[in-house]
């Protein structure tokens, strides 16, 4: 078997910091042709390509960004090293970087990071933002998984993976009513009729299920507001007093203070969580394990 050349992978692991090789060359005071030379052939000894151009920048690939992370623990080792002998703890973990849609809710997000939250070999790095902007980063690397509450159609360009890591019930939920009508039960859907209600914004699949259960029965609940992000709507739940369609996890903490009451479970409506996954030939062993239990349980 060849061996590694440690000086190729300095080189390396200095342009992929750099993310270009004018700046690598100039960092390491060599030309940009000679890096060039010393890159490739680390790129041949290894058998993968580390970068791609694109749009004229250096972008890692799997493989490279694979490099990076071993780059990084070899070329800290040294620190690691002197931090031993003076009596002061080294940092071994595997990273792993998770994107959570921004309007899912933050207490399945902490449900699903549970086992993790905690775990000493393994460092978590947290993102948020829009479905799109999260699998651009699953796609570039620089996310290892991304949760979100729809799925992701699979196909051969993107090989992005759906995994169904949940599902929650579906309920309306309130402040809890006043003493005349606290003994009477939520009638579904008749009592929804001119009802004052909070509702997740359009582009939710909870929501398109609600409206066809209210078209079919003919009912027009008055919408108070559509709120995309969970949190926001359970703090309108707990300010205005109005019936609101969350998941249960949503509220969990308000609804076992009694700060919110479940009014009436939604019949036929469920919320499904899915960790997504691009097809990757060297999979992060601790995701790996993760829906390798998720698919056990199942």
């Amino acid at each position: 078997m060849a061996e590694l050349n440690y000086h190729h992978l300095r080189y390396f692991w200095v342009i992929a910091h750099q993310r270009s090789l004018t700046r690598a060359a100039e960092q390491l005071h060599v030309s940009q042709s000679a890096l060039s030379i010393q890159l490739r052939q680390l790129e041949e000894r290894l058998g993968h390509a580390l970068f791609e151009r694109r749009n004229r920048r250096l972008v890692l690939t799997e493989a490279g960004r694979i490099a990076l992370a071993h780059a990084d623990t070899i070329f800290r080792s040294g620190e690691e090293l002197m931090s031993t002998l003076k009596g002061r703890p080294t940092d071994d973990r595997q990273v792993l970087r998770i994107g959570a849609v921004a309007t899912l809710s933050r207490n399945f997000q902490m449900q699903w990071l549970r086992p993790l939250v905690g775990r000493p070999d393994v460092e978590l790095v947290l993102q948020s933002g829009s479905l799109r902007e999260l699998l651009m980063g699953l796609g570039a690397h620089t996310l290892d998984v991304v949760l979100s509450n729809h799925a992701v159609p699979r196909d051969q360009g993107s090989g992005w993976q759906s995994h169904l890591i949940g599902e929650q019930p579906v309920s309306l939920v309130s402040a809890p009513p006043q003493e005349a009508a606290a003994g009477a039960a939520l009638r579904f859907p008749q009592d929804l009729a001119d009802q004052p209600v909070l509702l997740p914004s359009s582009t939710s699949s909870i929501r398109t299920s609600f409206d066809l259960l209210m078209e079919l029965a003919g009912v027009r609940p008055v919408v108070l507001a559509e709120v995309d992000d969970m949190a926001l709507l359970r703090l309108m739940a707990r300010e205005t007093g109005a019936l609101a369609l969350v998941p249960p996890v949503v509220v969990r903490d308000e609804l076992r203070s009694g700060v919110l009451v479940e009014r009436c479970q939604v019949p036929q409506i469920q919320e499904s969580f899915y960790a997504i996954t691009a097809r990757r030939r060297f999979p992060h062993p601790v995701l790996k394990e993760m829906v390798g239990s998720l698919m056990a349980a199942s």
